[in-house]
């Protein structure tokens, strides 16, 4: 099954998914790479998604390696630039930042990457991707040169959200950027639940068991988690918990 259809799947069955998402600058050896494969294999994860807003190292391309080696998941490219792009992948999203009015971000890099994807295998997901201010400045609004989504603005993010799906966007992306000192809003994820029919993924900030089934019964179907399971990766089991509580 396509990584998309797996996404369509979890809206029309009412199920829950999660992926967990690498920096390729921290996951750069086999060893590593291996403790996360150990990791992954005792937890139900549905995808591993790979890539970031920053770079500081040229690991990219010997990460999705590592990670198509020792991981039996689904690997999906989360691009900060169009050089993050890997056949050894399964599928892209392809990331327009509706939330903000950088044209390199919502069109230029996306011109730049299309005749390495379409000599490329991958699965190709345009995916309308929403910055939301969860409480600091992330590494992802910083590179972006845009403002997020105000906290408490759900219907800013609905009406964003519901423009992305008339223009032929396949999934909504709401992201409160990696290092978030809060998940984003229940609220904000329910009213994009209400303003469009396509899958909903959420990411940033979420640490805990509770605030992914927040997440879930606002109507997310697919929950990213990073940073938190860098930090303490027996948070992994409790958030993969909260999934299936959610079914």
């Amino acid at each position: 099954m396509s990584f998309y259809r797996s996404l369509q799947s979890l809206r029309i069955h009412n199920k829950k998914g999660l992926a967990v998402l690498i920096d390729p600058d921290k996951l750069n050896s086999d060893s590593k790479m291996k403790a996360m494969a150990e990791l992954l294999r005792h937890s139900d994860v549905s995808a591993l998604f790979i890539g970031g807003s920053l770079m500081t190292q040229d690991n990219f391309q010997q990460c999705v390696k590592l990670a198509r080696k020792h991981i039996d998941l689904p690997l999906v490219l989360f691009p900060g630039s169009p050089d993050q792009v890997s056949d050894q992948a399964d599928a892209i999203l392809l990331l327009s930042l509706i939330s903000g009015r950088n044209a390199d971000l919502l069109i230029g890099h996306h011109v730049t990457a299309a005749p390495k994807l379409a000599k490329s295998s991958l699965e190709i997901i345009s995916t309308g991707y929403m910055l939301v201010d969860c409480g600091n400045t992330t590494t992802a609004s910083y590179i972006s040169q845009t403002f997020p989504l105000p906290y408490h603005k759900p219907e800013i993010a609905a009406v964003t959200a519901m423009a992305g799906e008339m223009i032929g966007m396949k999934c909504m992306y709401l992201d409160g950027g990696s290092g978030a000192q809060k998940p984003v809003s229940p609220q904000m994820i329910t009213a994009v639940r209400s303003a469009v029919a396509t899958p909903i993924i959420v990411g940033g900030g979420i640490r805990d068991e509770d605030q992914a089934r927040e997440a879930f019964d606002a109507g997310a179907d697919l929950i990213v988690v990073g940073t938190a399971v860098e930090e303490n990766p027996e948070l992994l089991f409790s958030i993969a918990n909260a999934a299936a509580l959610s079914r």
